[in-house]
């Protein structure tokens, strides 16, 4: 039976937190935006009350779970980006670490992205896709960040930085569920196509002289 974590006891909260998140990620691969508390719940063993205790309701345990993805896939397109190759190679890793990543787990994307027709219902009780504007706008500031730090763009580099990495997380986005969708191409054809777009000013531009280089 659940209980309240007690004193001495650091990180128990923490760690059955964590393994709620894997049984509605469980939940989600199977289920994608349809995913309910109350499957959630009987998946990890307990009562719908117990997991709102953790997560609050649908939205907090939404936001949970965006959040343990989001990071995730931050890692990943860092790591692409920093990879010790010559930088068209690099964008080119940097978009496929994105599409695979929504490839190899669609309902995770869908859940995250996209609304459930029942959306509406008392179970669901809010709307998937008014939360996902937040985790573009966090990725748009996080390849801003590492666009600023590489190339030099100038005087006005940071605000230029910002507009290409919302600009990219956007082709990105609209790009990679359009394909998710459709499957008109293979991944690398489109990331081949969305490289070549991109390759313009962002070829040219020099590397800042007081950073890493990209």
């Amino acid at each position: 039976m659940e209980t309240t974590q007690q004193a001495g006891e650091p990180g128990t909260a923490e760690r059955r937190r964590r393994e709620l998140l894997e049984a509605a990620d469980r939940v989600v691969l199977r289920d994608g935006p349809k995913a309910s508390m109350n499957a959630i719940a009987a998946e990890a063993g307990i009562t719908k009350p117990i997991l709102y205790r953790h997560f609050g309701d649908k939205a907090g345990l939404y936001q949970a779970l965006a959040v343990r993805h989001t990071d995730g896939l931050l890692d990943s397109l860092r790591a692409a980006l920093d990879a010790p190759a010559e930088r068209r190679r690099r964008v080119e890793s940097t978009l496929d670490t994105y599409l695979a990543a929504i490839e190899a787990r669609p309902q995770v994307y869908r859940f995250l992205m996209h609304p459930t027709e029942d959306s509406h219902s008392a179970e669901h009780g809010f709307e998937v896709g008014q939360h996902s504007a937040p985790l573009l706008r966090r990725l748009g500031e996080e390849l801003a960040e590492v666009i600023s730090e590489r190339v030099d763009l100038g005087p006005d580099g940071e605000r230029l930085a910002r507009i290409w990495g919302h600009g990219i997380v956007g082709m990105m986005h609209a790009a990679g569920d359009w394909w998710l969708g459709e499957r008109p191409c293979g991944r690398a054809e489109l990331v081949s196509g969305l490289t070549d777009l991109l390759w313009g000013r962002l070829a040219t531009a020099g590397d800042r002289a007081d950073g890493p280089g990209f």
